[in-house]
């Protein structure tokens, strides 16, 4: 004898029992797959944070009064009444390029000035004709004539040797004082003609007057400090030295108003 085959679960089943075993077995197949897939993670909703409105802000905005609100929903009117329709308010895109566009205009580069125009330099006057010279007239001093005086310090001589020169030139013209001093035999006779120089250069620069219209009105000799020094001498002894110094003056006037 051939041995049996085992009996499979199935076997002696109707048709609809096995068509039913097997759908069950598909569900459960489909359940445990999908309970293997890992699940996606629910998204997280961002909560805006309320912001908290004044009672006349949120009137305005809706164009309802609150106690007008408040009594149509008791009444239960389905829309309160707007009292006034609200304003349109500005797009904050359309204020944002607004205020853009300000301030690109206050950074532009500022215009170029205009360029100046050149100021045409004013031509030099020719010189003007010198005027003819005129012939001096003589001047009227009056009471009190003109005095010009000049003086030496410190000069290294004395009292009395320029005395000695000093007395031949008082009175005399200026050519005459020029002329005797040049031939004075004294040392002293070159420091009265330096100071003589100098009176006549007085009186062309500061009082306008011609030098050889001018005669010596007074002229003197005056004692200066005594520089002292010594000297040896015989037997130990020793001298002083003494070195005079005076002080020279001299006075011109016009030849003329001396009288």
């Amino acid at each position: 004898m051939s041995p049996r085959k085992p009996a499979t679960p199935d076997e002696g089943k109707p048709e609809d029992v096995k068509a039913d075993v097997a759908a069950k077995e598909a569900k459960e197949a489909a359940s445990v797959e999908a309970s293997q897939e890992p699940k996606p993670k629910p998204r997280r909703r961002l909560r805006r944070k309320a912001e908290p409105e004044a009672e006349g802000t949120a009137a305005e905005v809706t164009g309802v009064d609150k106690d007008v609100a408040e009594a149509a929903t008791k009444e239960g009117a389905s829309e309160p009444v707007a009292e006034e329709e609200p304003k349109p308010a500005k797009p904050k895109r359309a204020a944002a390029k607004a205020e853009a566009t300000e301030a690109a205009a206050e950074t532009e580069a500022p215009a170029k000035p205009k360029p100046r125009r050149a100021r045409r330099k004013a031509e030099p006057e020719p010189p003007a004709a010198p005027a003819p010279a005129r012939k001096r007239a003589p001047r009227d001093w009056g009471d009190s004539p003109p005095m010009v005086r000049a003086h030496a310090k410190y000069v290294r001589t004395s009292a009395r040797k320029a005395r000695l020169v000093c007395d031949h030139i008082r009175g005399k013209s200026v050519e005459e004082a020029r002329a005797i001093l040049a031939h004075a035999n004294r040392d002293v006779a070159r420091d009265w003609a330096k100071l003589l120089e100098s009176a006549v250069a007085n009186a062309e620069h500061n009082h306008e007057l011609i030098g050889d219209e001018l005669r010596i009105h007074a002229v003197k000799a005056d004692e200066g400090p005594t520089l002292k020094r010594f000297r040896p001498r015989a037997m130990g002894r020793a001298t002083k030295i003494r070195k005079r110094t005076s002080h020279l003056s001299i006075t011109l006037t016009p030849k003329d108003e001396d009288r």
